[in-house]
């Protein structure tokens, strides 16, 4: 079984998609975009680039929108930052696969690394990325344990995980599992996302590309959001001294 290791994870981008408008934790964060939370005096991408980092991960590409400026001045100026970091911004809201074809020609790897700008799943990724070349997958995305919830992307998998519908904002029961929001894509990808048109990976492209090779890799991390008020709260004690 081949290994991915730090010497290889160097050559792999990660994508951080850090675009969205925030409109549900403006009562508490008016003042910059929602990746920009502080949560123990830093960021909270900050805290999403160390995570990816510890996994010898070195090259970064945000996408950028609403409030953008923020993001690019803090990184821009920010000492010590053993990555490199790039901003793909749109002038207009994309959406999370909209964002990434944005990104396209900034993306140099196959596969590459997606993660959400406002959660995070301390899963292992070198397991992940070993997980996609095995499956040998155009696509995979990291699954936790719903816990039973309400508004969550709701995955089904089969016995070989892979995955079998895609239903996004819906009840779940205990044993279910639900997006983590962190993906590896093979770039075949790209001509599966419009340019320049504004499409979601969890609306548009998951329900349309189900029947490829998707696969869901199950793991047993907490999944952390910071998209609304409690969930900001509940990160800000969670992962206030990492």
């Amino acid at each position: 079984m081949s290994h991915v290791g730090v010497i290889e994870s160097e050559n792999l981008d990660v994508v951080i998609l850090c675009g969205g408008l925030g409109k549900r934790l403006r009562t508490v964060l008016s003042n910059r975009p929602k990746p920009m939370a502080e949560i123990g005096g830093r960021p909270f991408l900050d805290i999403l680039i160390d995570y990816a980092l510890n996994f010898g991960f070195k090259r970064f590409i945000l996408c950028i929108g609403y409030m953008s400026e923020a993001i690019k001045i803090y990184y821009k100026n920010r000492k010590g930052l053993s990555a490199q970091v790039f901003f793909s911004e749109e002038k207009r809201p994309l959406g999370t696969a909209g964002a990434i074809k944005n990104a396209e020609a900034l993306i140099r790897s196959s596969p590459f690394l997606v993660m959400n700008g406002d959660s995070i799943c301390k899963l292992n990724l070198h397991d992940f990325f070993k997980f996609h070349r095995n499956k040998k997958a155009l696509f995979s995305m990291a699954l936790v344990n719903s816990k039973g919830g309400y508004d969550l992307g709701k995955v089904d998998i089969d016995d070989s995980q892979r995955v079998l519908s895609f239903k996004e904002k819906v009840k779940t029961k205990q044993d279910d599992f639900i997006n983590a929001g962190i993906y590896i894509l093979d770039r075949d990808i790209f001509s599966m996302i419009p340019p320049n048109k504004k499409t979601s990976l969890e609306y548009d492209l998951f329900p349309r590309i189900v029947k490829r090779e998707i696969y869901g890799y199950i793991a047993d991390e907490q999944l952390i959001d910071i998209g609304t008020p409690d969930g900001y709260k509940k990160a800000k004690v969670i992962l206030g001294n990492s």
